[in-house]
């Protein structure tokens, strides 16, 4: 989903100038942790120029905050807490952090018309991008089940959830009390949530995520 033209501003006005340190090198055990793209554009002066977004998921290590980085040709130029916007030739990168992984980073060009950006061939993003690059089917497949592990978290967690506010005073007074005709054990509500991480994990790595794995969290 694109920003509107108010988020566009507050987005704007986060973005800070980088200081050139060179983009640092991708390693294996940042494979859910951490999210490179990357573009390759070419200026009005026809200078051709490789952008790179770098996101660390679990936040910058000395204060936590989750953070898009922008790197030109491997040297950062410009950096922002996330929704950000980074103004590049020919439009703008937006990149948006769910529960899960990027929800959004896209390039969007003047006329409206956008496009993924690449991932690291060595990210966990990447190496998803080359599993539906080769075995499409089995891709889809994946894609389908993901979507399914979703559902079925939904769905365990959503009556539970009903019948707990239905229990607070105010609303119970108002509505009545739902009570639930079974109840669930505590084993399956933890399998519930594992299938529902698992999904929302796998769909996070197409940018797939939506408020439908906001909801099974």
């Amino acid at each position: 989903m694109a920003f509107g033209g108010w988020r566009n501003r507050r987005a704007a006005r986060r973005v800070r100038p980088g200081n050139g340190e060179p983009l640092p090198r991708f390693r294996w055990w940042q494979l859910l942790s951490r999210s490179v793209r990357t573009l390759t554009l070419r200026a009005p002066d026809g200078t051709v120029s490789t952008y790179a977004v770098d996101v660390r998921q679990m936040g910058d290590r000395d204060d936590g905050a989750v953070r898009a980085r922008l790197y030109r040709d491997g040297a950062l130029v410009s950096l922002s807490t996330t929704p950000a916007r980074f103004p590049v030739p020919g439009g703008h990168i937006e990149v948006v952090v769910g529960t899960y992984g990027l929800r959004r980073c896209h390039y969007v060009r003047v006329d409206g018309t956008e496009a993924q950006l690449t991932p690291h061939p060595a990210s966990a993003e990447g190496r998803r991008a080359h599993l539906h690059r080769t075995h499409p089917g089995l891709s889809r497949l994946v894609g389908v089940v993901s979507t399914l592990l979703v559902l079925v978290g939904i769905c365990v967690a959503m009556p539970q959830l009903v019948e707990t506010i239905s229990h607070i005073p105010p609303v119970a007074d108002a509505l009545g009390t739902f009570d639930l005709p079974v109840h669930v054990p505590v084993e399956a509500n933890l399998a519930a949530v594992i299938a529902a991480v698992a999904g929302s994990t796998e769909r996070a790595l197409r940018l797939r995520s939506n408020w439908l794995d906001s909801l099974a969290s």
